[in-house]
């Protein structure tokens, strides 16, 4: 079976699921964290949050990354248990938050298992099926109750896609960034590591995948990642190499494959249809299937 290099940070104090589904189908994975992340306007949060919905008029809560949702649970951390936000609709345990995959679900249920049931406590959690930003945006759009305002939390890379479409449908968004992403100091250093003390990822003699989960990261690791691979190049300016091995490479969602295709012409082998370990399973093993054959 091949190695599996998942370019994002693994998760913290818990079973790691991608490495875990991985494990099971028998492949070897190691995460390596990519990006390092840095709250922005954490006061501006506290205030919306401690003011409750109704004072914006907020219909919901719109949240894309589990970045968010770790800023959402800070803000929540640093706010007092006796709050004078009200109940039922005035509070936060009632609106509905609207994520864009299961790992955003789970990481705002984080949020309840660390603070219990308050008037911040993300309660009503939908949309976690729908796997992109744009299907989430449809989802929203459909609603039979469709909301009319909504907080958005954003990072600082985020894309337009998901307030064109909704504003386009009349739903007014209320923006906020609330977390900036730059790239990891020590991912150099880590990689060396990772493929030095780790003999069942020795380079020579094992097939790998590289899976990217961001434009942004991928951008980042790219030129570091070439001293110890040679990626398949859409248009290729000279010959593979004998040196390093060529890996097959998966990205997690449409955006970051046309990034990695359009922009760093580096050829994608696979891009799952939705962000769940399981998919991203299937569409490598379909594709180490369908290559052997």
């Amino acid at each position: 079976m091949a190695n599996v290099l998942l370019l994002r940070a693994p998760s913290n104090g818990q079973e790691d699921r991608y490495q875990t589904t991985f494990a099971e189908a028998g492949y070897q994975s190691i995460s390596v964290p990519v990006l390092e992340t840095i709250s922005t306007n954490l006061p501006a949060l506290k205030d919306t949050i401690r003011s409750g919905p109704r004072a914006e008029n907020f219909d919901g809560v719109i949240i894309t990354s589990a970045r968010s949702c770790e800023v959402w649970k800070s803000a929540v951390g640093d706010l007092p248990k006796d709050s004078s936000v009200g109940t039922g609709e005035d509070s936060w345990s009632s609106t509905p938050f609207y994520v864009v995959g299961q790992a955003t679900a789970s990481a705002l249920a984080e949020v309840r298992e660390a603070y219990g049931q308050t008037p911040y406590t993300p309660e009503i959690i939908c949309g976690e099926s729908s796997g992109t930003g744009e299907r989430l945006a449809q989802y929203i759009r459909e609603l039979t109750l469709k909301p009319k305002r909504l907080l958005y939390l954003t990072g600082d890379k985020n894309r337009d896609t998901v307030p064109s479409m909704l504003e386009e449908a009349g739903i007014e968004l209320r923006s906020l960034k609330v977390y900036e992403t730059q790239g990891s100091r020590t991912f150099e250093r880590d990689m060396k590591q990772v493929l030095s003390q780790n003999t069942g990822f020795a380079l020579a003699f094992h097939r790998w995948w590289i899976v990217h989960f961001a434009p942004s990261a991928a951008e980042f690791v790219t030129p570091i990642l070439g001293n110890h691979f040679n990626f398949e190049s859409i248009s290729p300016l000279k010959g593979p190499s004998i040196c390093t091995p060529t890996p097959r490479v998966a990205a997690i969602g449409s955006v970051t494959a046309a990034f990695l295709q359009n922009e760093l012409r580096i050829h994608v082998h696979v891009a799952p249809p939705k962000p769940t370990p399981q998919d991203l399973l299937a569409a490598i093993v379909g594709y180490d299937r369908d290559s052997a054959s």
